[in-house]
C-alpha cells in the first residue's frame, strides 16, 4: 500500500475528498496510490493537506509512528460514521453552532450547514447533526400545537415553550459532550435528512 493511500485512509479522506481538498484531479490521486511518485506542486500540496513533510509521500508504505506524527494525536473511533481526530474540533464547533436556534429558530439548520460547507465537512457526522436539528425543527411546532389545542392555560404554554427549546440545548450540548469524549455522537437518526 502506498504512503500517500495509508495516510489518506488514516486520516479518514476519500481520493474525491482529498483530490477536491488539493484541487487536483481524483485520477492523479489514484495514479500516485498506484506507485506514481508525486512530483512538484503535487507533492507539495499533498504534503500540506496531509500534514506530513514532502519526502514522506514516496511510494514505501508508512509505519504506524510515522501516521501518529502526521498530526493524528487523538484516538479514531468509527462506529457507522468515522470521526477523525483532525476533524474533530470542526465537528464540535459545527454541532454547537445549533444552539444559535435561541436567536432565530432556522439557524440550528442554517448555521451548521454554512459551516460544514465554509469548512469543506462532508461527512455522515456532519449530516447526522443537521438531520437531527431538522427532526426537532420539524417536531417542535408540531409538539407545541398539539399542546395549545389542550388550552391548559398560560404558564404550560410557557412551560411547553421552555421545554421544547431547552430539549434542543440539551440535545446539542449532550452530543458536544459524547463527540469531545469519545468521538461519536449520542443522539443520531438512523437515516439522513440531508
Amino acid at each position: 500500500m502506498s504512503k500517500l493511500k495509508q495516510l489518506r485512509e488514516a486520516q479518514h479522506l476519500t481520493q474525491e475528498e482529498l483530490a477536491e481538498k488539493a484541487r487536483i484531479s481524483v485520477r492523479t490521486i489514484q495514479r500516485i496510490e498506484a506507485g506514481t511518485e508525486p512530483k512538484g506542486h503535487t507533492l507539495k500540496t499533498l504534503a500540506q493537506i496531509l500534514n506530513v513533510a514532502e519526502r514522506e509521500l514516496g511510494s514505501q508504505p508508512v509505519a504506524e509512528e510515522q501516521v501518529a506524527v502526521a498530526g493524528i494525536t487523538e484516538p479514531v473511533v468509527a462506529v457507522n460514521d468515522v470521526v477523525a481526530a483532525h476533524d474533530l474540533q470542526q465537528l464540535k464547533l459545527l454541532n454547537l453552532s445549533s444552539i444559535l436556534f435561541v436567536v432565530l429558530p432556522p439557524l440550528n439548520i442554517a448555521a451548521p450547514l454554512l459551516l460544514a460547507y465554509f469548512l469543506k465537512q462532508k461527512n455522515p457526522i456532519v449530516r447526522q447533526l443537521v438531520s437531527v436539528q431538522m427532526l426537532w425543527t420539524l417536531l417542535a411546532p408540531i409538539v407545541f400545537m398539539a399542546g395549545i389545542f389542550l388550552k391548559p392555560g398560560n404558564r404550560f404554554t410557557l412551560g411547553l415553550m421552555a421545554a421544547i427549546v431547552l430539549s434542543n440545548v440539551y440535545l446539542i450540548l449532550r452530543n458536544a459532550y459524547e463527540l469531545d469524549r469519545s468521538h461519536k455522537l449520542r443522539y443520531k437518526l438512523n437515516f439522513n435528512l440531508i
